[in-house]
């Protein structure tokens, strides 16, 4: 993997629903290591070393590569899916007429994204994976 972009720190807010199910995919696929995360949600969380405000980081995903550059939008998301073997999936995102879409289609879901949050989080709730260890089930599942 290439040293300038990895590890990938994931900047997301906790306080969303489908951020949380996003992440909680994410954690799941990330046995390599090469993704660390940090909920700006979090009390104390200090958006200064990243050179955005909070509501900045808020209005769209930002990722902090390890070369310190930000990455934001539908490239957080292939360089996750780069990190985790979602190759098929980068793949998609980024074939030549297809990623104007992507990134459309990211932008209209930023946008809305609290929106979505509130009317669809219980949805995403009961999908998001609850990990413990090595194991993950969904939240009520039986062991």
């Amino acid at each position: 993997m290439d040293n300038k972009i990895y590890p990938l720190e994931l900047l997301y807010d906790g306080e969303c629903a489908i951020c949380r199910f996003d992440v909680a995919h994410f954690r799941r696929r990330n046995g390599q290591g090469l993704l660390t995360f940090t909920d700006i949600s979090a009390p104390g969380f200090d958006p200064t070393p990243y050179g955005r405000t909070r509501e900045q980081l808020l209005a769209r995903m930002h990722a902090r590569r390890a070369d310190g550059t930000l990455a934001e939008g539908a490239d957080v998301f292939r360089l996750a899916c780069g990190a985790t073997g979602l190759t098929g999936l980068k793949a998609v995102m980024e074939f030549p007429g297809l990623r104007p879409l992507t990134d459309l289609a990211y932008t209209l879901f930023a946008r809305n994204r609290v929106w979505l949050s509130r009317r669809f989080g219980g949805i995403f709730a009961r999908l998001t994976p609850v990990c413990d260890g090595n194991s993950c089930s969904l939240p009520g599942a039986r062991s």
